[in-house]
C-alpha cells in the first residue's frame, strides 16, 4: 500500500489509523521559526525568532496581541495565524460586550482547539498549518497554552515550537522549576537564553530578529522589540549566552596557539 493513496483528502484514514493531511499540517509548524512561552507566578512571557524573506524586506511579525490580557506566538503559516488571530479578537470583544469582563483564557483556548479540529473532519477545508502559543494573565493567574493543527490543546509551564525548538525546550525543561519565583526581568532573560539555542547556523539573536512579549498582574500585554529589547540582549551578551559557541572556539584556538608556542 502506498502512502500517497491515503493523503489526497483530510477525511481519508490510512490503514495504520492515521490522517496524513493532518500530519502534514503539523509538519508545517516544525518548519516555522522558533517560538517559546513560559510563565511564573505573576507573569507570562512569549519569545520568538522573526524571519525576513530577503535582505530587502522587513522581518515578519511573530507575536500578535489579541486583548489587553492575552497574546499569541506563532509558528507555521503566517496567513493562517492572521485569520485565527482575527477570530480570537472578535471572540474576546464579544465576550467583553456581553459579560463586561475579559474572556477566560482556558475557554478561548478550548474554542480555538475546536476550530482547529473542525477542519480535520470536513473534506472541503484543509487544516490550519500553524501552531499557536497563548500567554495571558486573567483572574485565575498567568497561563500558557499550546494548540496544534490536529485540534489538541495543552496547558504548560513552559513550551517551545517551531524549527530547532528542541534546544529551547531542553533549556526550559532544565530550568522550569525556578520559573515560579522569577521576576519579570528574570523570566525575560530565561526566554532569551532559550531562544539563543534556536538560532540557525552562525546566526545570532539580535534586536531585529528577536521579539519578546510580556503580560502580568496589573500589566497589560506589552511587546518588547528593537531598542527596548537591546538592554536585555546586552545583559545576555555579558553573560556570554549570545555567542558562547564563538567564545569556546576562540578559547580552543588560543589554547592551540599556546601549545604551538610551547613546542
Amino acid at each position: 500500500m502506498f502512502r500517497n493513496m491515503y493523503d489526497t483528502d483530510v477525511t481519508v484514514w490510512s490503514p495504520e489509523g492515521r490522517l496524513l493531511q493532518v500530519e502534514y499540517a503539523m509538519e508545517s509548524v516544525k518548519q516555522g521559526s522558533a517560538c517559546i512561552a513560559l510563565r511564573s507566578s505573576t507573569h507570562s512571557v512569549i519569545g520568538a525568532l522573526k524571519r525576513s524573506v530577503s535582505e530587502l524586506s522587513t522581518h515578519q511579525q511573530k507575536i500578535l496581541e489579541i486583548d489587553d490580557h492575552l497574546g499569541i506566538g506563532i509558528a507555521g503559516l503566517t496567513a493562517d495565524a492572521r485569520t485565527l488571530a482575527k477570530w480570537m479578537r472578535n471572540e474576546c470583544l464579544n465576550h467583553k460586550y456581553v459579560y463586561g469582563t475579559a474572556m477566560p483564557t482556558g475557554r478561548l483556548a478550548t474554542d480555538l482547539a475546536d476550530r482547529h479540529q473542525r477542519t480535520t473532519q470536513t473534506y472541503v477545508r484543509r487544516p490550519y498549518g500553524v501552531g499557536l502559543l497563548l500567554a495571558s494573565f486573567d483572574k485565575n493567574g498567568p497561563h500558557v497554552y499550546q494548540t496544534c493543527p490536529s485540534g489538541n490543546v495543552y496547558e504548560c509551564y513552559a513550551t517551545a515550537i517551531g524549527a530547532r525548538s528542541q534546544s529551547g525546550r531542553t533549556y526550559l525543561e532544565k530550568h522550569h522549576e525556578s520559573f515560579p519565583e522569577c521576576s519579570k526581568d528574570d523570566l525575560i532573560m530565561h526566554a532569551l537564553r532559550a531562544l539563543v539555542g534556536c538560532v540557525s547556523g552562525d546566526g545570532e539573536l539580535t534586536s531585529e530578529n528577536g521579539s519578546i512579549a510580556v503580560v502580568g498582574k496589573g500589566e497589560k500585554f506589552t511587546l518588547i522589540e528593537g531598542a527596548e529589547l537591546k538592554p536585555y540582549l546586552d545583559r545576555l551578551e555579558l553573560e556570554g549566552g549570545n555567542n558562547a559557541g564563538d567564545e569556546e572556539e576562540k578559547e580552543e584556538s588560543e589554547a592551540d596557539d599556546d601549545d604551538a608556542m610551547e613546542t
